[in-house]
């Protein structure tokens, strides 16, 4: 088995990053994109993790993830609404317009 710099196994860094990505995404109700972002994998690896590695490890945890998860989706068309007034209000600063 393939170990990491301080005798670690492969396997066990994977487990532990699918775990603190998990305890991030309950403890902040970050999206798959945030948490990527501050965890510094791609999305995909978020996804993989959260979905196929994580009920394996923990399936009362991977419910509360997956809970999260249904939250952000259903809130989604409100956080696209919102960052689409943001773009053009800064636009609209950019061309000398009054900002609401």
């Amino acid at each position: 088995m393939p170990r990491l710099s301080g005798g670690m196994r492969v396997n066990q860094a994977i487990e532990r990053r699918v775990i603190k990505a998990a305890e991030y995404i309950v403890a902040t109700g970050a999206t798959v994109r945030q948490t990527a972002r501050v965890l510094g994998v791609s999305k995909s690896t978020v996804h993989k993790d959260m979905e196929m590695r994580l009920p394996q490890l923990s399936r009362p945890l991977a419910e509360e993830v997956a809970a999260v998860f249904m939250r952000n989706k259903a809130e989604r068309h409100l956080r696209g609404g919102e960052a689409t007034r943001r773009r053009y209000a800064r636009l609209r600063t950019k061309e000398g317009g009054v900002q609401e």
